[in-house]
């Protein structure tokens, strides 16, 4: 295994109890030197096909999947088996239509033994008005969950959400088929009781996260918000557990995992953004 030695900040939260490791240098090479099943969890969002440009150089559609296997064989290594990977990524238009380097990565990656568990849909409710000549503008985001095994550690009570006042009219007045399992009209094996939600306050979300893109960083190319990482840390891990983010830009995963007590690895190969991580996750080290 190469054993090549990186720039590296460790920073501590003021507990001292979970820590923060930045690395400064390609994530391919810096996540060779990880131990094999470290990882709870990989949430992380790299340069889109053709994107950050300016930054990152970009990376050529017809070329993406062919860059980025090499890097999801290992994250494949590091995970653990109970672990999971969040992929922030999204669809590229070109010559009026979408590019499928998308669909073809999850084939692919898919082919090296990982599994395409679920996909969550992030809707960026804040999104300004726009119009193309042959479609309207983005609003959403793929977040693709890929699994080591179908085992993993899923924490679903720590992500409910309130009933909301639609409970109050629909529960107030039940008929007789409330008060008994519903079977679905067609036949799909499906069923519901109505009734069985007396009582609830809180309920179980849907996959469609509905986020602001607002973020307090304006000093990077492309930031998600904190609410982002924050509904995945506590989905998927627990107090104590491991967060890698191999492409870190300035720092907001890490940021986040330090606020609810996970420790955390960046990797960032730009020392522009290094040092904006750095600093930002030592402002709120302070803060915490």
């Amino acid at each position: 295994m190469n054993k090549k030695v990186f720039k590296k900040n460790n920073l501590f939260s003021q507990k001292e109890v979970t820590k923060a490791e930045i690395y400064l240098g390609d994530s391919l090479e810096v996540i060779n030197n990880f131990k094999s099943d470290s990882i709870d969890l990989i949430v992380t969002s790299p340069p889109y096909a053709d994107q950050r440009n300016s930054t990152y150089g970009g990376i050529k559609p017809d070329c993406y999947v062919e860059w980025f296997l090499p890097i999801s064989k290992e994250l494949l290594r590091v995970l653990k088996p109970t672990g999971t990977f969040i992929l922030n990524i999204k669809e590229k238009v070109t010559n009026g239509e979408r590019h499928v380097y998308v669909i073809e990565l999850i084939l692919e990656m898919k082919k090296q033994g990982w599994l395409w568990t679920e996909e969550y849909i992030w809707h960026k409710k804040n999104s300004h008005p726009g119009k193309w000549p042959n479609r309207f503008r983005d609003s959403w985001e793929r977040l693709l969950q890929f699994n080591k095994t179908k085992g993993f550690n899923m924490y679903q009570e720590e992500v409910m959400v309130p009933m909301g006042d639609w409970a109050k009219t629909r529960l107030k007045n039940l008929s007789k088929t409330d008060m008994r399992r519903d079977d679905s009209r067609v036949g799909s094996g499906f069923g519901k009781n109505v009734s069985k939600w007396i009582g609830r306050e809180m309920a179980y979300p849907t996959n469609v996260l509905m986020l602001a893109t607002e973020t307090g960083n304006k000093n990077h190319s492309a930031v998600f918000p904190k609410s982002l990482p924050t509904w995945f840390i506590k989905l998927f891990t627990k107090r104590g557990d491991t967060v890698l983010d191999p492409f870190l830009g300035s720092g907001t995963t890490l940021i986040t995992a330090l606020e609810l007590d996970r420790n955390s690895i960046g990797i960032e190969i730009l020392k522009e953004y290094y040092d904006l991580a750095t600093e930002n996750i030592n402002k709120n080290i302070q803060q915490l």
